[in-house]
């Protein structure tokens, strides 16, 4: 809008008498100004004297971009204003003469033009200061985008129950949205290789995941690589995290002074990348240190604010929980991984006339172990039981009743029983003891002697034999009794030609069963396996793996053996 009036003596319009503007304004709580046409302060108000920090003396006569020449650029608009006379409303951002917390203030400003018969002789501006609603609406946003943060988080983070991959998860949500530079570091798992000892005072971690943003991905790595070991001083970020539980905010421009020299030439190969300043959260759970999450900003990047911390440590224990589980998982996965792989690697001794040759192989690291076992049992007469089972279930029970089962079938072995009479046995054996886990399981005596295999199953897959030189293999269907622990017996053996030469090859449900495929096509396949004479039984399992194994489910287990070729023998006669 235009203000008209008459002109006064000083060519100001003549409603602008000073003392009839201090009436109009000096209350007001808006800050009101009123600039000639060559914006220079004619009058000001109390608020704006306030607003400024300067009293209203050091106004008058001085021009705009005198008064406040960090404003300067206002300047134009005022002009702007005088030229056409339409009203501008504009956000100032900056500072003025006035002491205030904020590090930049905001105001409304808003300018009309002062007209005087038809021409312009000045300008009346109206400022409002809005940097209080300005930080609120500013951290709504920012509040609402770490909102969006944390349940994003929910999805993006724990999708699997691998320790590491759950890491490279983490520091990959953080990048870039949150930090330039992160890093999970994690104490060492309790099971598996040992660690060598740290320095006193020097805490060792893992360095389980690392993620720059752009150029600075390739950069950070020579700080850790995944998988290495990294040793955090006694006066770093990381160690004292650790030690408090509680985040720690690390301005390296300003905390660098009185650093151990390995602490201090860390942030210095930082700040040479121009990484300013970190933020380390401990991961935890159950009350237990994981490790902890480093999040840098680099310049550039706004500081971390005190929200920052806040919602860096709900995502830090958030992704501890996932990360628990993770490292949980691992812990059990690792114990059974060992025990199983102790039982399967039990040295047994020389075998003159029998080969034998042996492979495990689990589905997947992400996949609990099973308990998939086999055994070598010498007998009396040169004969040795052979046995392949299948313990119902995962994790550490099923390699435990892994082991009982095994245990249990050795006991049996040396009474001299036909393969049905030692399942029976066992069968009645796993009952009592309370064991609950069920268990398949296929055993197989081979008479060098007779030619002959002995054969028994209790709710295993059937036995498979290569003849030598054969076009193909013999995939032998035997009775098949109840799986064992089930108390139900009713077992039975059965003889099958087996002269020197042939190879007996026992296998488990991992190998050949394929979801949505019928069980006995799938081990009909196993018909097509051949071995030359005198070829190695190494050679035809890895033919095995290599045909069956690559798109398993589950884990497998493998047993190949033979009587070795040779001249005629003759059963020794017992001496008495």
């Amino acid at each position: 809008m235009l203000l008209q009036a008459d002109t006064c003596d000083d060519g100001m319009p003549s409603f602008f008498d000073p003392r009839t503007v201090a009436a109009l304004f000096d209350g007001n709580p808006a800050a009101v100004a009123v600039l000639d046409h060559d914006l220079r302060y004619t009058y000001v108000n109390p608020a704006l004297e306030r607003l400024n920090g300067l009293p209203a003396e050091s106004h008058i006569g001085r021009t705009f971009s005198q008064v406040l020449p960090e404003l300067r650029g206002q300047a134009s608009a005022l002009r702007d204003v005088l030229a056409d006379g339409k009203p501008r409303e504009e956000t100032i951002q900056g500072q003025t003469w006035a002491a205030a917390e904020a590090d930049q203030r905001f105001w409304r400003a808003t300018y009309h033009r002062l007209d005087a018969d038809g021409a312009a002789c000045g300008l009346m501006a109206i400022v409002v200061e809005i940097t209080d609603l300005t930080r609120q609406r500013e951290e709504l946003a920012e509040a609402r985008g770490h909102v969006a943060l944390l349940s994003t988080a929910a999805v993006r983070i724990g999708t699997t129950l691998d320790m590491d991959t759950t890491c490279r998860e983490l520091a990959a949500f953080v990048v870039p949205d949150f930090a330039d530079v992160a890093a999970v570091d994690v104490f060492p798992a309790e099971v598996g290789h040992s660690v060598r000892r740290a320095e006193p005072g020097v805490v060792r971690l893992r360095r389980a995941a690392v993620r720059g943003d752009g150029e600075l991905d390739e950069q950070v790595q020579r700080f850790g690589h995944s998988g290495e070991y990294v040793d955090f001083a006694a006066d770093s970020a990381v160690t004292r995290c650790l030690a408090e539980n509680e985040p720690v905010l690390d301005d390296w421009e300003n905390h660098l002074s009185g650093r151990s020299g390995s602490t201090a030439g860390r942030i210095t190969a930082s700040r040479a990348l121009g990484l300013r300043e970190a933020l380390v959260v401990p991961l935890t759970a159950r009350g237990r240190p994981l490790g902890a999450l480093t999040l840098v900003r680099a310049d550039g990047s706004p500081a971390f604010s005190d929200q920052d911390v806040a919602v860096a440590r709900e995502l830090a224990v958030r992704a501890g929980v996932d990360l628990d589980h993770a490292r949980r998982y691992d812990h059990e996965h690792s114990i059974a991984r060992e025990l199983q792989r102790s039982l399967l690697s039990e040295p047994w001794g020389p075998h003159p006339h029998v080969e034998i040759a042996t492979r495990y192989r689990p589905a997947d690291e992400g996949v609990l172990v099973g308990g998939d076992w086999f055994d070598v049992v010498p007998l009396k007469d040169g004969r040795h039981l052979k046995a392949m089972g299948d313990v119902m279930g995962h994790g550490v029970e099923a390699a435990v009743a892994m082991s009982q089962y095994r245990s249990l079938l050795r006991l049996l072995a040396g009474d001299d029983l036909h393969p049905h009479q030692i399942l029976e046995q066992l069968d009645i054996m796993v009952e009592r003891s309370g064991l609950d886990r069920a268990a398949t399981c296929l055993l197989a005596v081979v008479d060098r002697f007779g030619g002959v295999c002995e054969v028994a199953s209790a709710g295993h897959l059937p036995p498979v034999f290569i003849d030598p030189g054969a076009a193909g293999a013999r995939v032998v269907p035997v009775p098949v009794g109840p799986p064992l622990g089930t108390g139900f017996g009713g077992y039975r053996t059965a003889s099958v030609p087996c002269g020197p030469g042939t190879v007996l090859f026992m296998y488990t449900d991992g190998l050949v069963e394929r979801r949505g495929e019928d069980i006995d096509v799938s081990v009909g396949r196993l018909a097509s396996l051949t071995l030359p004479r005198g070829g190695r039984l190494e050679d035809l399992l890895d033919q095995v793996l290599d045909r069956f194994g690559d798109d398993a489910e589950d884990d497998i287990a493998v047993l190949a053996s033979r009587i070795r070729e040779g001249p005629p023998v003759v059963r020794p006669t017992p001496t008495e």
